[in-house]
Formats: C-alpha cells, structure tokens, sequence
C-alpha cells in the first residue's frame, strides 16, 4: 500500500513541476542564443537543495514582481531540466545521454549541491559508459582532480590509468595534463608501465610544455635552466635504477645537462662497476615493475595477461595485470643461451610448464606454442591443454590467432636434437623451422608459415602463483 502512495505522490509533484502552478522562481539556463526559461517553486527547491536555500535567504537572486530570478549559463535548459524534475518527484532518466553530457550533469549537481545525484550519477557512468572513460582519460582526470566529491570517478579513472598508462600516454590530451596531476600520477607504485616509457613521457610532456625540441644540440642558454626546472620536481619519481643500461646511455646520458650531477655519476658508476648496489636513499621499484615485468626482448608485458587467459582456457581479457595467477620466468633466449637444441634442453627439460614464444626473420610476426607438461624425455606426450599462437604483427594484440591441440596424442615432441616442437610444428637443430598443419591436423591452422627462419626465441616457466 504504501508504495503505491509514494509513487502517486511522486507524480502528483512532478505534473506541479510541468504545469508551473503558482510558480515563484525564473530560472535562465544555458548560454544565448540557447537561453531556456524554467518555472518552478521556492518552497521546494529550498527544501531538497542547500544551494538554492542560501541562494534565496542570502538574496544571491535577482527579485522582480514578486518572484526570484536566477540565472545559469554554464548549465543547458535541458540539463536544468532533468535536475528539477529530480527535486520534484525523485525521478532521474540517464540512459538517453551521452557520456559527455552526463559529465556536464554531474559537474552541475556538484555546483547546486545535490548529493545523492552525484552518487548516482558517477555509478551510472562508470557502469554504463566504459568506452566514454577510457577516450577521455585526460579530461576525466582533471575534472575528477578538481571535485573533490567525485571519489568514484577519480578512483576508477586513476586506477584504469594505473593499469594501462598508455591509454593516458597515447592521448593526444597528454600534452594538456596540469603539472600537478603528473606528479601525481608519477608517484603511483602501482604506475604499470616500464620505467623508459614513463621517462620518454615525462620529455615529451615537458619539452612540450616549454616548447622546445627534444635534441639537445638544438637548445639554446635559455632553455637548459627551463627544463632543468621543470624536470626537478619529477626526478626524484622515477626509478632510475629500474632502466637499462642501453636505455640509460641512449636515453638519459644524453640529457645529463639538465639533469642533478650526482644522479648521473651514481648512475654511471651502477651500470660500470660490477655488482654495484643503487644507493640507500633511492625510491623503490614500483610495485606494478616487480610484479608483472616479463623478462623479454621479444614482447612486452602486456602479453602475460592474455597468455594467463589462454592457459586457463578462458575469454582472452578474463585476467588483467592485477589479478594474473602465474609468474613467467624466463629459462631460455637464444640469443643469450647459444641458438641450439641441446641448449633449449639444458635450460628447460624438468621445469614444468612452459611459453615459447619466437620471432620470425624480417617480420614483426611472432609465433609461440604452449606446452603444460616439460621438454624432458624423448617422443610424443599427451595433453588436450596445449596450444600454438601466431602474432601477425607484434604490435597489434588483437592481430592474434589462437589454436588449441586437436589431437591430444601428438600435442608435444620431445627431443634432444629439436627445439620446442609441437604437432606438425618442426623446430629444427638451426634456426630453419618448418610447418606442415595438413600433414596431420594436430592443430587448427592459425597462418604460421610452412617454412621460415627464426630471428630468436624466448622460453618462460609458467609458474602457479601460492
């Protein structure tokens, strides 16, 4: 019974709010030519908004024959609109705007003091428009920064950015990030990126701020004293000792004129003499680096989500960073461990599990297999959880192909005088493999060549997480 009374209730002073009964307020919103006139009434809007009961005790609007005028440029009719019609009948209708809009509702029932909006509002954005918040990092950013009432769109959007900083990075928006939110950002442990790539961002920000170019040739007296500046407050935020010794000759010696003297020379001396300690007082690696980085020259880590995915069988985006059960651990390189098969063999047979992943010759394609048993032993071994994959362009995640073991018989070949061999998949002794899918239909055919040289390739043990 009672419900029903509510709902009638509700409607009887939403069809007060369309027919402007006895109406008292003037409201103009939005900006010319687009100025709509809203009637409505003081009583009510005094009762549900603290805004507009100090905008009529304190005198804020205007007073003519008898009735309050307000007025509000920065919020469009149609959006005033949709506020009221809240304060009268506690109805709200979000599913007809766009992300955009939405954003501008939430920035105004901020401003008018609304709180149970603002709630509502950062919910329903955040469940209902993903692809609205992951194009705006930037913008969202800034505006969250600015409202200290918006907790959950700030913690989302930080948390998103934290998890995939190239969604920030790769917007055309980065250049426009305040100085603040930067250093912000910079200070997450949780920053999942590597340290070189947040250092190139933090140049391309910086020289983009000063508009400068990024050769240091081309500098002039007045611009190293501006960049050694602006760099000041972000140096101590990142982790140097966690890039490497080519990245930090190519990439970092090269800008030693704006950079602390000490710091180079305690870099210097960390990459040239043998098992030099960082200093005591550096920032720790972040948390993100030590967890997730993948031990390769082929891949970034990015990749150990979908191969997580894949072992378990599940929709390529089941894992994200942050809750991947294994840990890859890299066995083998060719490039590092001698290009041969008796050297696969001393670096994996009886570890369990493993990833292979190899670059084919004058390509960026990448194919690689999966293999849950071990390489020890000679002859065939049985599973139906292996699988093979073929990157056509490494650079392009979503350019993969996946095949799992169709004949569980002929999933795995171990030998001595073989690579990581798999199905109709032969890794030769050199670095010429071959590829017949039809020979036997081990596996789908998933576009790995039939014949083809291999640049190098990586083997990581696949370890269960406790």
């Amino acid at each position: 019974m009672s419900s029903k009374f509510w709902a009638e209730l509700s409607s009887d002073y939403e069809k007060l709010f369309d027919l402007e009964f006895g109406y008292d307020v003037i409201i103009y919103a939005g900006e010319e030519p687009d100025v709509k006139e809203i009637h409505a009434h003081s009583n009510i809007l005094c009762i549900r908004s603290q805004y507009f009961r100090s905008a009529f005790s304190n005198e804020w609007a205007e007073r003519k024959d008898g009735k309050f005028i307000l007025r509000k440029p920065n919020v469009s009719g149609y959006l005033f609109n949709i506020i009221l019609r809240f304060l009268y009948c506690g109805n709200i209708e979000l599913k007809n705007l766009q992300g955009s809009d939405m954003l501008k509702l939430l920035v105004a029932v901020d401003e008018l003091n609304i709180q149970p909006l603002i709630s509502h509002i950062q919910e329903y954005l955040i469940e209902h428009q993903p692809e609205f918040l992951n194009k705006n990092p930037t913008k969202l950013l800034e505006i969250a920064y600015q409202h200290e009432t918006f907790t959950d769109l700030w913690d989302f959007c930080l948390d998103k950015v934290c998890e995939e900083p190239k969604i920030l990075f790769n917007s055309d928006k980065f250049l426009d990030l305040k100085a603040p939110l930067l250093e912000l950002l910079l200070k997450r442990d949780d920053l999942n990126a590597d340290e070189i790539d947040i250092w190139d961002n933090l140049l391309k920000w910086c020289f983009a701020q000063l508009n400068v170019k990024d050769d240091s040739k081309k500098w002039n007296k007045e611009d190293i004293p501006k960049i050694e500046d602006l760099l000041s407050r972000f140096i101590p935020l990142i982790r140097f000792y966690d890039i490497e010794p080519k990245d930090f000759f190519y990439k970092i010696y090269c800008y030693k004129d704006v950079l602390p003297k000490d710091l180079i020379y305690d870099l210097l001396e960390f990459h040239v003499v043998p098992n030099m300690k960082p200093k005591s007082n550096v920032t720790p690696s972040r948390k993100s680096n030590l967890n997730l980085k993948l031990d390769s020259t082929l891949i970034e880590s990015d990749f150990t989500s979908l191969f997580a995915s894949w072992i378990d069988k599940k929709d390529s985006k089941y894992y994200n960073k942050k809750n991947i059960p294994y840990e890859f651990k890299l066995l083998y390189r060719s490039s590092r461990d001698e290009f041969n098969a008796a050297s696969f063999h001393r670096n994996c047979n009886k570890k369990g599990a493993t990833i292979w992943i190899a670059k084919i010759q004058d390509s960026t394609q990448l194919i690689g297999g999966y293999n849950p048993l071990d390489w020890s032993g000679t002859g065939w071994k049985n599973t139906s959880d292996s699988f093979l994959f073929n990157f056509n362009d490494v650079n392009n995640i979503s350019s993969v192909k996946l095949g799992y073991v169709s004949d569980g018989s002929r999933a795995v070949y171990c030998n001595s005088n073989y690579g990581p061999s798999m199905g109709d998949l032969v890794c030769s002794d050199s670095n010429n493999w071959e590829y017949d899918y039809l020979f036997n239909g081990d596996y789908p055919n998933i576009g790995i060549p039939a014949n083809f040289t291999v640049e190098g390739y990586e083997v990581f043990q696949v370890i269960k997480k406790t």
